[in-house]
């Protein structure tokens, strides 16, 4: 998906604010900040670490330069193998105006040897936001595939604003919430598109008072005052 496209399609479906999250990169995090200024729509900046555990998981951040700084830092711990694009896709860099100016060489489709603790640290070391990904899938998620959501054991793993790892967790769009929110009790949720093609952008969202950025969904967060749109049950 071009980053313009996904703005213009945020902007028709009303959203205020969208949060970009390629798998292990933020590489495109600059052309989509410039195009989200452009429109006048808010953006935080990301990306989906799948750690060494192969858990999904989601670091937001409120500038281009920390999101580009946690790339940096999984990079460091990725496998250095290329990517076949006839088997995972191309994996483009692009400019605001949808240019390709590089092909990632690295293939992003697999994990790195961070595990959920260090990842933690580290986004919160940068001042982001730690999330535990789409909790109700059985692949990829800390409940599927650990069973249970981890907390610091050790003073040494206590994160900063409370100690636990994960600031929130996160439904798929078409996660039954009744069966879903007694597994997660003592975090805010939120529910988001994790659209890989433009027709699923904004579908399903995430709704709260407070300000759009790292310290208004913190404090969102905290007081678990997130309202999540209801569940996809068709396509």
């Amino acid at each position: 998906m071009a980053p313009s496209e996904i703005v213009r399609q945020a902007v028709a479906a009303g959203m205020d604010g969208i949060a970009l999250t390629d798998h292990q990169s933020a590489r495109n995090t600059p052309a989509i900040a410039e195009c989200a200024r452009r429109a006048g729509l808010k953006c935080l900046f990301g990306m989906e670490v799948q750690t060494a555990e192969e858990v999904h998981t989601l670091a937001l951040f409120d500038t281009v330069e920390q999101a580009l700084d946690m790339t940096d830092w999984v990079y460091a711990a990725m496998p250095k193998r290329v990517n076949d694009p006839e088997t995972f896709g191309d994996q483009p860099v692009v400019t605001w105006d949808d240019d390709i100016v590089e092909m990632e060489w690295r293939i992003l489709a697999m994990g790195c040897r961070r595990t959920i603790p260090e990842t933690a640290t580290k986004v919160h070391e940068l001042g982001g936001l730690f999330i535990a990904a789409h909790v109700d899938r059985r692949n990829h998620s800390v409940l599927g595939t650990l069973g249970t959501i981890p907390r610091p054991l050790v003073d040494t793993e206590i994160q900063p604003g409370g100690g636990l790892f994960f600031d929130a967790v996160e439904l798929s769009r078409t996660a039954d919430e009744t069966l879903w929110l007694p597994k997660v009790e003592g975090y805010a949720v939120t529910r988001s598109s994790d659209a890989h093609n433009i027709d699923d952008v904004a579908r399903v969202w995430t709704e709260a008072d407070g300000e759009f950025s790292v310290a208004g969904l913190k404090a969102i967060f905290a007081a678990k005052s997130t309202r999540i749109s209801p569940r996809l049950t068709s396509f």
